[in-house]
């Protein structure tokens, strides 16, 4: 079959490689109609991770059920499902409690696994003709059968869950003002989300325009932070007070000013500055404990200087870590279905899988308009 291929820092081809077949009876295969590429692809595409050459990326997938494990009670052949990118086991005591994000079964010697990504696990990406999905009456969510909302469907594997989740571990409730930091696909999401939950006010910042252009067709005000901090920009626009609660959706690459220069806390310390006292912040983005490519020692071994002193002062609440998919899937799912929820805005592209590597270059360089790529085998 055809697969996504990782060749090293900048480099992924489209390449022949074996057919996953079941290897458990709780395992089904399923017949790829829809896979994204993710934000968090870029990290090890650019490099900054601990990635080999050889991995199977894609970890947002949803297809058609091919062949099903004797084991598997819930799903038959021809059933349409999307899967989270969290591989969970479902009995384990963090998949028990919610937490499958966290999975203690299915990468030993580290809680979590998830599909095609670096220390996640032995499992094997979607970026592909075909996925095996391991623990499937648990990992597989159904749908309606058919074609409608492919698109919305596709980012419940993980982009809206995630920008939902971020706005849950802020806490954000009706009526509050929230700043998102990062207008890539989570952010947008995050930002949707907070919508969702009824925010009266959502500030969105970027740099890139066809991003915050995207922000404020729904309803955000967009923040360029290329035009001046956006802490002030932010203060400005609320008596000087700032924001209820705050959304980080950039993580450990980002960038301060209007330069190229990464400075690894930034979008922390800002959030820090931006959210009024008693506030909370929620931080989806994604932090590693090493990364190669840091621009210091400490940030090489994710110790990033962050503005602890102020958070305290503050009396402000954090939240942390990755989404679990399943904590949200269904009800989103159901917001789809029923209307209330159309996530799709976000996509730029849809391409065949054999655009692959053009697409993660564009997208790597946020060119052409490149906000969220869908990729049909």
């Amino acid at each position: 079959m055809k697969a996504v291929v990782y060749k090293g820092p900048f480099s992924v081809e489209v390449e022949d490689v074996e057919k996953p077949t079941v290897q458990h009876p709780n395992d089904v295969i399923v017949k790829v109609s829809s896979t994204a590429i993710c934000g968090s692809d870029l990290h090890m595409y650019e490099g900054r991770t601990a990635a080999e050459p050889g991995i199977v990326f894609g970890h947002e997938n949803m297809g058609i059920i091919e062949e099903v494990g004797q084991g598997v009670t819930s799903l038959k052949q021809g059933d349409r499902v999307v899967m989270p990118f969290n591989v969970a086991c479902g009995f384990c005591r963090n998949c028990a409690e919610g937490f499958t994000g966290y999975c203690l079964t299915v990468n030993p010697g580290f809680p979590g696994g998830a599909y095609g990504y670096v220390a996640m696990g032995p499992w094997k990406g979607g970026q592909a003709e075909y996925l095996r999905v391991p623990y499937a009456d648990f990992n597989c969510l159904k749908l309606p059968q058919g074609k409608e909302h492919e698109t919305d469907f596709i980012l419940l594997a993980d982009i809206f869950p995630t920008g939902y989740h971020g706005c849950e571990l802020a806490q954000v409730r009706p009526g509050e003002s929230v700043a998102v930091y990062g207008a890539g696909p989570v952010g947008l999401m995050a930002a949707y989300s907070a919508m969702l939950r009824g925010a009266k006010k959502v500030f969105v910042v970027d740099r890139v325009a066809e991003r915050l252009q995207k922000a404020e067709e729904i309803g955000a005000v967009p923040i360029n932070f290329a035009e001046g901090d956006p802490v002030e920009q932010i203060k400005d626009q609320t008596d000087g007070v700032g924001t209820d609660k705050g959304v980080d959706a950039v993580g450990y690459q980002a960038t301060k000013g209007g330069t190229d220069r990464e400075e690894p806390a930034t979008v922390l310390n800002s959030l820090v500055n931006t959210v009024r006292a008693t506030g909370a912040l929620g931080v989806p983005g994604l932090y590693v404990p090493s990364d190669p490519g840091a621009p210091d020692e400490q940030s090489k071994q994710g110790m990033l200087l962050v503005a602890i002193g102020k958070l305290f002062e503050k009396g402000l609440r954090v939240g942390t870590g990755q989404c679990n998919v399943k904590r949200y899937n269904r009800q989103l799912r159901d917001m789809i279905i029923e209307g209330r929820a159309k996530p799709s805005f976000v996509v730029s592209h849809e391409l065949p899988l054999d655009q692959a590597a053009s697409a993660y270059d564009k997208f790597d360089k946020r060119i052409e308009g490149y906000t969220k790529v869908v990729l049909h085998p």
